[in-house]
């Protein structure tokens, strides 16, 4: 896709209007990797500004738990109460081919065809957190577009997954109905990090062994100790399923609540200040080592000192300390 100069002026009015076609088209600039696209979609996301502030809710989970039914049922239920609502889907991108299936909205029917939603798949790109590079600039353009729910759905459960918490306000885990050793499979991490977990699936012949799951995370969350930014009773576990929408209503009054208790505690804005300040050194340290790619100089130096530490005749830690040393320089 191509993108003229004036992009960033022809743009701004439209997705501030709620331009559906603007909006897709912005993120599709957002995500590319050329330096003159870059420069666009940063003139781009300056005009908006940071102004309007949606509702962040990213969303994890193993595959396979029902994560885009959930999303569907739940954006349903929203778009019902008057909501406009963004999904942001990371679909994995293959190790091999680099590329990714983003057959999300085919997963989400009936949402996709809602005016007050807008689906975007995106690939992850092999990034870690299972969120893409520029999902936190999509999120800032879905903001200026009107939307006031934003839900971030990542790639699936692993440490790294982590990373959604920076740019999100509550941290949803999606597990499905399972025994008492399941539980032992969740990354503590993920635990620590996340407001609510959602059981799924709670619905016929396995509402039962929902309940019992459910019970077992609560258990498990009462053992970590109460973080400063969560009220009494938080982080919980709720039994909910997509499939019979059941749960949906208590699961988001559950949302609701702690958002506005972290606003009214001055926890929300603190957080947001946190994660700009969390990006803001990432895009620092991105683009020095993008200077080991885009620089001829520093380049021919990495493959000098890459080929001597191949053949064994420096130690990595050593050609490391030249390689930096040669950056000051």
């Amino acid at each position: 896709m191509t993108f003229s100069p004036e992009t960033a002026a022809d743009l701004a009015p439209r997705i501030l209007a709620g331009e559906r076609r603007a909006l897709a088209r912005a993120i599709t600039l957002v995500e590319s990797g050329r330096a003159d696209h870059r420069a666009q979609a940063t003139a781009l996301l300056d005009r908006l500004g940071t102004a309007k502030k949606a509702l962040r809710i990213g969303l994890s989970g193993t595959p396979g738990v029902g994560k885009s039914t959930f999303i569907e049922s739940f954006g349903m239920m929203l778009v019902g109460q008057g909501h406009r609502v963004a999904v942001l889907a990371v679909d994995p991108s293959s190790a091999r081919s680099g590329g990714s299936i983003l057959g999300d909205k085919t997963r989400m029917e009936r949402l996709s065809r809602e005016p007050a939603a807008f689906i975007r798949p995106s690939p992850s790109q092999a990034q870690l957190g299972g969120v893409a590079r520029r999902t936190r600039e999509a999120v800032s353009l879905c903001e200026a577009a009107g939307f006031d729910v934003v839900l971030i759905e990542t790639v699936g459960v692993g440490q790294s997954e982590t990373l959604v918490a920076e740019m999100t306000d509550l941290f949803i885990l999606l597990m499905a109905p399972a025994g008492g050793d399941e539980l032992q499979g969740v990354k503590r991490g993920i635990m620590e990090m996340a407001d609510m977990i959602l059981v799924n699936k709670a619905d016929g012949d396995l509402k039962p062994a929902a309940l019992r799951t459910m019970a077992d995370y609560a258990g498990a969350l009462r053992l970590l100790r109460r973080r400063p930014q969560d009220p009494a009773g938080f982080p919980k576990a709720v039994a909910v399923s997509a499939l019979a929408e059941e749960g949906l209503k208590t699961a988001w009054e559950d949302m609701q609540a702690l958002a506005a208790w972290r606003r009214a505690q001055g926890h929300f804005d603190r957080r947001r200040a946190e994660q700009a300040r969390h990006w803001f050194e990432t895009e620092v340290r991105e683009g020095l080592l993008a200077r080991l790619v885009t620089d001829p100089a520093i380049r021919a130096r990495m493959q000098a000192l890459g080929s001597a530490v191949a053949a064994g005749q420096t130690a990595p830690a050593v050609a490391a300390a030249e390689m930096l040393a040669a950056l000051q320089r």
